[in-house]
């Protein structure tokens, strides 16, 4: 599939988003941050789930969505100054210090394995949302990440404010 409004100064992307409810209140803050949405198959459940709807209210209509069999499908499609910045809890620059630039694509992993090293190589970076109260490297100690639609909520505006889109 093409990419829809390949010109957006900011884009979503999901790589095989696992919760229907999570993928729809990312389509909901898309919608209302008018960025579009690539979902990056293969996807934990259909499209068209009642619960994947019903998180995106009656939002759905205003999102500029786009599906792509593969990563590297998504990958070929993208005007050539796109940026494919990872986002995860591990690994990363400080999503605070970090800067953005027009035509980057704000990549999230999958809620139970993140991004998969395979996919955080060909990431032109990866930020991390610093967390105080987060938990050590084997797991204790505190939370381990962010809820996916939180974090990805978070990322977005981070950006577009950086990039005076709002």
């Amino acid at each position: 599939m093409s990419i829809v409004n390949p010109e957006a100064p900011l884009r979503v992307a999901l790589f095989e988003p696992r919760i229907p409810p999570n993928t729809g209140n990312i389509a909901r803050t898309c919608a209302a941050f008018q960025l579009p949405l690539s979902l990056i198959e293969p996807l934990g459940f259909q499209i068209d789930d009642r619960s994947v709807r019903r998180a995106g209210l009656d939002y759905w209509p205003h999102v500029q969505l786009s599906t792509h069999g593969s990563f590297e499908a998504m990958k070929q499609v993208l005007p050539p100054q796109s940026r494919i910045i990872g986002c995860s809890r591990r690994g990363g620059s400080c999503l605070s210090d970090f800067e953005f630039q027009q035509g980057d694509v704000l990549l999230f992993g999958r809620e139970d394995t993140g991004l998969p090293d395979a996919v955080r190589e060909q990431c032109h970076t990866i930020v991390t949302i610093p967390m105080p109260g987060a938990a050590d490297s084997s797991g204790q100690g505190g939370v381990r990440s962010l809820n996916l639609s939180v974090a990805c909520a978070l990322v977005t505006y981070v950006a577009g404010h950086q990039l005076q889109l709002w």
